[in-house]
């Protein structure tokens, strides 16, 4: 099972070493624009197979895509200083028009794991791109809400004192300011989180909820001011993605496709809870909203919608 990796940055490389870690793909080839950084992160990450799994690594060329079952893109370039967000969006987006037509010339069955941000944004021009080149817009998928998923489940375990896998919560929308915690159907083995909370004895008052939903939106803001970037917690959903496409387990995900239509809102990519396989999305899910919620959700996938306006597509 061969998988591409095209940024062979802080995010790519350490997507690389999850996967080898896990044990993830038989083989696994890095492409950068640099190829001095694309080789090093392989002679670096091949140190650890001993210890871990016999995967086979090496650096390429697009050519060298051939015949791989995912490609994970986590390529893109960094906003400089005075730089607008919507320039920096133009630059990416200009980049994705070079790259994914490129892996497609060698990959054409691959499905398309986008992990550059800002990742709705990218999904859907990676997803626009893909589909002039004659692809399937379902093998087009983004991270999405992944992580912010997981930052909510364990952030509720911990002050309902169960594992966090116990916890059944969603994060929808936008993967960045404008995300949307669904406290309304948060459950806890089925319970209702508010049931479950005050069986517990733990505190869930709208202060405990406030200081949740920061700490859930503000995270990466925190990661990136003490240590630059973030890309541990990334790694590993790239990682977990990679195992349910690969061997098509077809897990619930809030990972990041574009929609014909959400909340009033049309062609937008955001996060929903999607069942994902080996061909992609299988089938996308609408859970329960309140007013709030719905509210709130319209107002990210119309963030999302103009901040798309402005891109120029080659």
């Amino acid at each position: 099972m061969k998988i591409g990796i095209v940024g062979a940055g802080h995010v790519g490389s350490t997507a690389a070493y999850t996967l080898v870690l896990q044990g993830i793909g038989s083989e696994l080839v890095l492409v950068d624009q640099q190829p001095a950084l694309a080789q090093a992160q392989v002679m670096d990450i091949l140190h650890a197979t001993p210890f871990s799994h016999p995967v086979h690594l090496r650096a390429g060329q697009y050519a060298d895509l051939q015949d791989a079952a995912l490609v994970i893109v986590a390529a893109g370039v960094s906003q400089q200083a005075g730089e607008s967000r919507l320039a920096l969006l133009q630059r990416n987006a200009d980049i994705f028009g070079h790259i994914i037509p490129a892996i497609l010339r060698y990959a054409p069955d691959a499905v398309l794991l986008i992990a550059t941000n800002p990742l709705d944004i990218m999904t859907q021009v990676a997803t626009r791109i893909a589909v002039a080149a004659g692809a399937d817009a379902r093998r087009v998928l983004g991270t999405g809400t992944m992580l912010d998923t997981a930052r909510f489940r364990a952030l509720l375990g911990q002050h309902c004192g169960v594992a966090p896998g116990s916890v059944h919560a969603y994060v929808l929308g936008e993967h960045g300011d404008s995300e949307v915690l669904l406290w309304s159907s948060a459950s806890v083995a089925g319970v209702p989180l508010s049931q479950f909370a005050a069986d517990r004895g733990c505190k869930l008052d709208a202060a405990v909820m406030a200081h949740t939903d920061q700490a859930v939106r503000r995270a990466a803001y925190q990661i990136i001011e003490g240590k630059g970037a973030t890309y541990y917690g990334i790694g590993a959903a790239i990682a977990l993605l990679s195992r349910c496409i690969l061997f098509d387990e077809r897990q619930v995900l809030t990972v990041s496709s574009v929609q014909d239509q959400v909340q009033g809102v049309r062609d937008v990519a955001l996060s929903l809870p999607q069942v994902v396989g080996r061909a992609g999305i299988l089938q996308t899910l609408h859970p329960p909203l309140d007013s709030a919620e719905q509210q709130a959700l319209a107002a990210s996938a119309q963030i999302i919608r103009e901040h798309l306006a402005g891109l120029v597509l080659s």
